[in-house]
């Protein structure tokens, strides 16, 4: 009988210890820089333009000596003018992760022939996409879908999303932008496939939808709405921002990051993944973040 409890007694540590382990240990870890917004251009109040692109070399040098799954940009990689591009892509290319990016508004202050070619030059497989990690999916969003920056003045899409603005009465500035109905539907399936497979998700956005905040995409409140319905939604993370904010509603974690072209100092973070939780680990301006108690897939 003793021989008995004995053994149960060593299962249940094994069995304690084992949990524990899965709670420490992270699964895997990525990078994550906001709004670079490299342009050679005078310096504007805390925007330090020209000085983004030694702060973004040191980061990809930090990068380059951790074990990361992947490296996101969450928009406004310049600030404007297409040449930016040829100036700074060399260094973010140079990751030796896999670099991913989402489109800001300052991605499109180019000139009006040159909008189309912004995502092709960024590398990005299309305007909005998403990949795996082990089972995590990560989505990454256009918040450009509508816009009136986006986009040459008078085209198509300027005036389907002239008539958005308008119809919709948007209160959020003009800089800002929405995720289209198209672009909705498909995020639907991908969180219905990822809730089916029992994976969990994070998103990422250039613009905010929570708390409430003037940078805010236009339709925050709709693409909340949906995030809410699928427990397999984990986080949304964002820049836009620059001063950074974060909020917690229905048990996902919103994040704005701050921005890296702000100050003489950098920001940028390293995330990393655990079981019930994500550990940002910032650095220059950007802080040190818990976001504890990962609401569970249903």
């Amino acid at each position: 009988m003793i021989r008995f409890l004995v053994l149960i007694f060593f299962a249940l540590c094994a069995s304690v210890l084992a949990e524990e382990k899965k709670n420490t240990k992270y699964k895997f870890s990525f990078g994550v820089i906001a709004d670079c917004q490299y342009c050679v251009a005078p310096d504007r109040g805390q925007r330090k333009y020209s000085a983004s692109k030694e702060k973004l070399h040191q980061c990809v040098e930090h990068f380059n000596k951790e074990d990361l799954s992947f490296v996101i940009h969450l928009g406004d990689f310049i600030d404007r003018d297409f040449s930016s591009f040829d100036e700074i892509l060399p260094i973010y290319n140079s990751l030796e992760a896999p670099g991913y990016h989402v489109l800001g508004n300052h991605d499109f202050e180019v000139a009006d022939e040159y909008k189309s070619q912004v995502p092709k030059k960024l590398g990005m497989p299309s305007k909005y996409y998403d990949f795996k990690i082990k089972n995590w999916r990560f989505v990454c969003l256009d918040g450009n879908d509508l816009s009136f920056i986006a986009y040459p003045k008078g085209s198509k899409r300027y005036q389907e999303s002239e008539a958005y603005y308008h119809e919709q009465k948007i209160r959020s500035p003009k800089w800002n932008g929405g995720v289209g109905a198209e672009q909705m539907s498909w995020v639907r399936k991908v969180l219905q496939a990822a809730e089916g497979s029992q994976e969990k998700v994070i998103l990422f956005s250039h613009f905010p939808v929570y708390p409430q905040d003037p940078h805010n995409l236009w339709n925050a409140k709709e693409v909340i709405k949906l995030l809410e319905e699928f427990s397999c939604v984990k986080a949304y993370i964002n820049g836009h921002n620059h001063k950074g904010k974060y909020g917690i509603k229905g048990g996902i974690h919103y994040l704005t990051c701050k921005g890296m072209v702000d100050s003489e100092t950098t920001a940028y973070s390293i995330v990393r993944v655990y079981h019930d939780r994500l550990e940002l680990s910032g650095y220059g301006r950007e802080t040190k973040l818990k976001l504890m108690n990962l609401r569970k897939n249903k």
